[in-house]
Formats: C-alpha cells, structure tokens, sequence
C-alpha cells in the first residue's frame, strides 16, 4: 500500500497527466480522427473521390512528419511547456479555419498545417507527461502515460456525440462540425494550460538528438510504429464511409462512433499497467495484435454485431499504441532521450499515417470498391506486430 503523502503525491500525478491528456485530445481526438466523421458529407457536399479525401489526411500525416522532426529541437530551444502550448493553440485556429472555406487547395494547406501543430502538441505532451513522476516504478509511470493517451479517446467521444447532433442528415453543414470541434479544444486550454506549468522546467528539456547506438536499440520499435501508423490511420479515415457503405444508418454511425470512442478512453487507462508488466517488443506487439483482429470483424461481415465487435476490438486496443511505444523508449534510454525518443518514433508514425490514407484510397478507386482498399489496414497492423517482436531490452531495461 501506499504511504499517505505518497497516495497524495500520485493523486496529484493524476490531474496533471488528466489535464495534459486534453491536448491529446485535440491533436488526435478532435483534428485527426474526428475527420472521419466529417469525410463523408465533405465528399459529398464537395464531389471528392476516394483519393481526394484520403489525401487530406495524407497531407494531415505529411505536416505531422515535419511536426515530429521539429519537436525535439523546440523542447530544446524553448523548452517543452511552451512548444505544448504554442502546438495546442494553433490546432484550435486551424480547426475553426476548416470551417471557413470549400477549396481543396486551402483545406489541404490547413490539415498540412494542423499536423506540424498537433506533432508537436501531441509529442511534448507525452514528453511531460513521461517526466510527471519522478519515481522508477515502471506501472505507476505506465498509468500516467496511459492516462495521457487516454485523453485521444474522450477527444473522439466528445467529436462522436457534437458531429452527428450538428449534421443532422445535412451534408452542407460540415463547416459547422469543425466550428464545433473548435469550441470544444478552446474549453480545454485553460486546463492544459495548468498541467503543463504543473511540470518542472527542467523535465521539458533534453536532448535534441539520439546518438547512432540508441537509434540502433530502436530501430525495430521504428519500423514496428510506422507500419502501425498506416494501418490504423486507414481504418480511422474510412471506416465510417464503409460502413455507410455497406448500409449503416446515421443513429448506428454515431454509437459506433461513441463506443469507439469510449473503448479507447478507457481501455488506454488499463492497458497503462499491463503494458508496464510487459518487456522488450511485447507490449506493442500485444496491442498491435488486437488492433488487427479489430479491422477484421467489418471485412468479414456487415450489420451490428460486425460494427461494435469493431468498435470493442479496436477502440480497446488502438490508443495503446502511443503508449505502449513510449514505454519501449523509457526502458531503452536515459530520461534526458525521451523526448528525443518519442519525437523519432513519431516521425515513423507519421510517415505511416501519410501513406496509409492515400494507400487506402488508391485501391479503392481502382476497384471501384472501399473494402478493397480496407484490407490495407490489418495487412500492416500484422506486420507491425511482427516486427515489435524484434525488439529487444537494452542493458537499462
């Protein structure tokens, strides 16, 4: 059991790591994958093929790219509070400039933009969020960074419940959905705002670059999150337009949605501890795993049951990603790499999430059916749980 100044102290740990967890909420919640919700009347409203809209993504991953390259070298320069703060700002503007024009030019421009933004809210968060806790219990670390990530969940809920209640069965107002996207970031600053000072100063700063022999330690980790990035990214920019598909009604779409939703929010908080019991590429692999088995149910057949054993399967275990990559980081490099780190490891996510959509989207359009293009995802959800089995400790974890 914990001492009394101890079980203070955490409870403390977990309204920081609570408020951080709201820019994990915009960066991935509200920016990324609420635009999943908002693909189909935009291509609707707008007359985009499946390529068009899987581009908005690809150019959303291709900003993250440059978003990840520069977080390390801005937690060095400014230090990692302010290039939180800063990254979740602009994600707020860029949501509520989305709204305001139909050009594919501008909106590509903007979603290129808002992924520098969100890489480096999301990033910086993780890297105060892994410096919350000063002890070198791996599970209480573990629950902290889950909690964090947890925060991309209750963003998708959150965009689950206000898109579909502003839609209605209106195509034309998706400006409104991102109008509303955009209110509910700026409520969560002030919060955020708090937990980022919550941190000491010293632990947004490190180093901005890993040296060759930690880049070697990680290099199965790499490969293993960018093929997840491609998988999961493709799932979440077209599942809702294949089930629409296959004849799901706008009131199934919104609980799908939901569960999906609040199967990660919570499911994240779980795995935090299991994933800090778990060694090597395990962890990882374990989530990637389930992640697959997740994409499937859809594939193989249609209706209810299919989508939420979907949603169930996927929302629980997709959101540990992020996290369970993070903990890999910690045990393989001293804290002043962690930042470092999880930047590198992200840049690998994101060149996965900027091919997956666009991946997607191509076969799609050339079969002239969305299921084909689907079967990207747990093809590279598979590979990716192969591949984080070959990592291995480091004499430090």
């Amino acid at each position: 059991m914990m001492a009394p100044e101890t079980r203070h102290e955490f409870r403390r740990e977990l309204l920081v790591a609570l408020g951080l967890s709201i820019g994990a909420a915009v960066a991935l919640g509200l920016s990324r994958f609420a635009y999943g919700l908002l693909l189909p009347p935009m291509r609707s409203d707008l007359g985009w093929s499946y390529v068009e809209a899987g581009a908005l993504n690809t150019a959303n991953g291709a900003g993250y790219i440059v978003g990840a390259l520069l977080s390390a070298w801005a937690a060095g320069r400014w230090g990692a509070r302010a290039g939180f703060l800063a990254g979740f700002a602009v994600s707020v503007l860029i949501l509520f400039a989305t709204a305001a024009t139909t050009s594919f030019t501008a909106l590509f421009a903007l979603r290129t933009l808002g992924g520098v933004a969100t890489a480096l809210t999301f990033i910086l968060g993780a890297g105060l969020a892994a410096a919350i806790c000063p002890s070198q219990d791996p599970r209480r670390r573990s629950t902290l960074m889950g909690l964090y990530v947890a925060g991309v969940g209750l963003g998708t809920v959150a965009a689950g419940v206000a898109i579909p209640l502003i839609l209605g069965d209106d195509a034309r107002r998706w400006p409104a959905g991102w109008i509303v996207l955009g209110i509910l970031a700026t409520a969560g600053l002030p919060l955020a705002w708090w937990a980022s000072r919550a941190v000491p100063v010293a632990a947004g700063r490190g180093s901005a670059l890993l040296q060759a022999a930690e880049l070697r330690r990680l290099a199965p980790t790499f490969l293993a999150y960018g093929l997840f990035g491609a998988g999961y990214v493709g799932y979440m920019t077209f599942i809702i337009a294949l089930l629409r598909n296959q004849g799901g009604s706008g009131a199934q779409m919104a609980w799908f949605w939901f569960v999906l939703g609040l199967m990660s929010a919570v499911s994240t908080m779980l795995w935090g501890r299991a994933l800090g019991a778990l060694h090597e590429g395990r962890g990882p692999a374990l989530v990637f795993a389930i992640a697959t088995l997740g994409t499937l149910p859809v594939l193989l057949a249609t209706g209810p049951v299919a989508m939420f054993a979907s949603a169930f399967l996927f929302g629980g275990s997709f959101l540990a990603g992020p996290a369970a990559v993070a903990i890999v980081a910690q045990r393989q490099l001293p804290p002043a790499a962690w930042t470092a780190a999880i930047s590198l490891l992200t840049v690998g996510f994101a060149f996965g999430q900027a091919v997956g959509p666009i991946l997607a989207g191509a076969i799609s359009d050339a079969t002239g059916n969305i299921a084909a293009g689907f079967w990207v995802s747990p093809a590279l959800l598979g590979l990716a749980a192969c591949a984080s089995l070959m990592q291995r400790s480091s004499a430090k974890g």
